[in-house]
């Protein structure tokens, strides 16, 4: 119980709090293996992925959302500069809009995680210390709101809520926006909204600036390999974009920022490629992978059209 003490120690908890907290933890078998990535080699494919996420079930489920929270999310826009859509997205992606927040007990995942997080893992050490400083952030932050920390239930990595924020993002960015002075990501539609708005603006969200634009290449000039080189970091000026034997077309031309080059693999079919904006890789922010965020963002264009149907 060593870690225990040192978290009593560092946030000045009761010692007896923390050691039974943990102590009433499970170790979680499936939670170990959920978090182990793919085999190597295994295809990655952007179309078997995106019908995971992009459906009729989510898209009727995002109208219904949408027009249940029509002033909320409008009033999230205007504050933040994050489209309704990009929220209505993500909160439809990571849940359903609360269909599915996850049964496992968050200090059971956590715990898992931070002590007995799978040795074969490639970064198992710092995913490990990842764990363990979420661990202690859902410590804090249910002994500050008076929480049973027993009694959370949230992902196999220990995410809660409508918009599946982990303890440190629920601390830093999550936000009270219903105006009853607490913070409520599993039944507030409100609170998850505001908080979605308010992490995507701390993440240097640029209002009115696209996610991506449509690309297409120039065989005889085309360097494929400068061009994925920084992966999903916009770093290329438009100019320096169609150096590298890139075409773009209309207003992606006249982009006032970086731009980079995201590759979404077909399995065995011709990869698809769009370049992304500083507001693509703000969407990767939340989930650190270049198909989540296209998965967002089809998912609430699409749920934008069935809202825009009679």
């Amino acid at each position: 119980m060593l870690a225990a003490d040192d978290i009593a120690a560092r946030r000045d908890f009761p010692p007896d709090w923390v050691r039974q907290a943990i102590g009433a933890a499970r170790y979680l078998p499936q939670v170990a293996k959920y978090i182990q990535p793919p085999p190597p080699g295994t295809p990655k494919n952007w179309q078997v992925y995106r019908s995971r996420f992009i459906d009729p079930v989510r898209i009727r489920a995002g109208v219904q959302f949408w027009q249940d929270n029509r002033q909320t999310l409008a009033r999230a826009q205007a504050q933040t500069g994050v489209p309704a859509e990009i929220i209505v997205g993500i909160i439809g992606v990571e849940t359903i809009y609360g269909q599915q927040m996850g049964s496992f007990r968050v200090i059971d995942a956590l715990t898992t995680l931070a002590f007995d997080f799978p040795a074969s893992h490639p970064r198992a050490d710092a995913r490990s210390a990842f764990f363990l400083a979420e661990l202690e952030q859902f410590l804090s932050l249910t002994h500050r709101t008076g929480v049973d920390p027993l009694a959370p239930l949230g992902s196999f990595a220990g995410a809660m809520g409508m918009a599946q924020f982990m303890p440190s993002s629920w601390v830093k960015y999550a936000i009270d926006f219903d105006g009853d002075n607490r913070v409520d990501l599993f039944n507030s539609a409100a609170d998850a909204i505001g908080s979605v708005a308010n992490y995507f603006k701390a993440f240097n969200w640029q209002p009115g600036l696209p996610t991506h634009y449509a690309v297409r290449f120039d065989s005889p000039t085309l360097n494929l390999p400068a061009l994925m080189a920084p992966d999903i970091l916009p770093t290329f000026s438009a100019e320096q974009f169609v150096a590298h034997g890139a075409v773009l077309d209309g207003a992606a031309l006249q982009h006032p920022g970086p731009l980079a080059l995201v590759e979404l693999q077909n399995g065995e079919a011709p990869p698809s490629y769009v370049a992304g904006t500083g507001n693509f890789y703000a969407i990767t922010r939340y989930n650190w992978s270049s198909y989540y965020a296209m998965a967002v963002i089809e998912l609430g264009q699409e749920v934008a059209q069935a809202m825009a149907r009679p």
